[in-house]
Formats: C-alpha cells, structure tokens, sequence
C-alpha cells in the first residue's frame, strides 16, 4: 500500500532557500494574459521547477493581488518576477543577455517539444500569449525560435496554465538530463 505523505514529510525548501537556491535557467515571459488565476498559477508551476523568473508583459496583472495570490500559493514571494509595458522590450532585453527566446505558439516551420533540443549551458526565456490571442505575431517574428506542443485531438489549444506546464516540465527534464 501506498501512503500518502504529509505536507510535513515532503522536504519543501523554505521561500530563503529557494531563493539561495541555483535556478533553472528558464524565464517565463507572459505576453498579455488576462486571467489573474492563470497567472496564479504560473508562478506556482515556476516555482515548482526553480524557475530563474517571470516577465509580465502588457495587461498581466502583478502581484500583489488577491485572486494572484489565492492561485499562486505563496509562490509570488519565491519567484522573482519583473514587469515590462511592451513584450518586445522585454524580448530585447532577453536577447541582449545571451538568452535564446521561444515564443510557445502554433506557426509555420514551429519545432514540435518532442524535438526540441535543450542544450545544457544555454539560458531560455520561453513566452506564453493571451488566452484568446496567443503570442503577438510582432514577438513570435521576434523570437529565435517557435515551439509548438503537439496536440492530436478536436481542440486546438491548451489553457496558458496547463501549456506552461507542459513545456517547463519537458524543458526540465531535458536540463537534467544534459547536465
């Protein structure tokens, strides 16, 4: 039988070590997402994975702010998070510090996750679009890459919560496996 662990039991990092902690080298950029829960959410998935930090770009609500942090649990006083008023700025800054930008997105000459390579020394800022828009087609032309996340079924799209996760824990476990 399988016992369920106690929340005491699962050796969590304090929001001090967290901080001290290395980080992944992932920044998550979110270009105009409108949802507060989503938002929430985000940043309890970037702190699941020792996110470096999140970009919030043009209508993204900030912390702190209630329905953020009923979502987030916390994880607004772990992660690092800035905001920028224009995606592009936030692109350009990116770009300007060695991190290779990819837009999440379904768009021509995409790369499928499943072959995405994720090399071992490099850093990433990976952007997620507005729950109706998607991702900018002035940041998807700004972006080094495009990455798509294959999906077989009638929908065309995940909720920006579910698709942050499904690329951080993908982009995660390639890190891992690199180093």
């Amino acid at each position: 039988m399988n016992r369920k662990l106690k929340n005491s039991e699962l050796d969590r990092k304090s929001v001090e070590a967290f901080k001290e902690a290395e980080k992944t080298p992932i920044i998550v950029v979110l270009d105009n997402i409108r949802s507060l829960n989503n938002i929430g959410s985000v940043f309890r998935t970037a702190d699941a994975f020792l996110i470096e930090a999140i970009y919030l770009c043009g209508i993204c609500a900030q912390p702190p702010h209630k329905d953020i942090t009923k979502t987030a649990l916390g994880a607004t006083e772990s992660v690092r998070w800035s905001y920028f008023e224009s995606t592009l700025d936030a692109v350009k800054e990116l770009q300007e510090n060695q991190y290779q930008v990819v837009a999440v997105e379904q768009a021509e000459q995409a790369v499928m996750l499943n072959d995405f390579v994720v090399e071992a020394h490099s850093k990433y800022a990976v952007i997620f679009g507005n729950e109706v828009k998607g991702v900018k087609q002035n940041v998807v032309n700004a972006a080094n890459t495009v990455l798509e996340i294959p999906q077989v079924g009638t929908k065309h799209s995940f909720n920006i919560s579910v698709s942050v996760g499904i690329v951080l824990w993908d982009m995660y476990a390639k890190l891992l496996k690199s180093s």
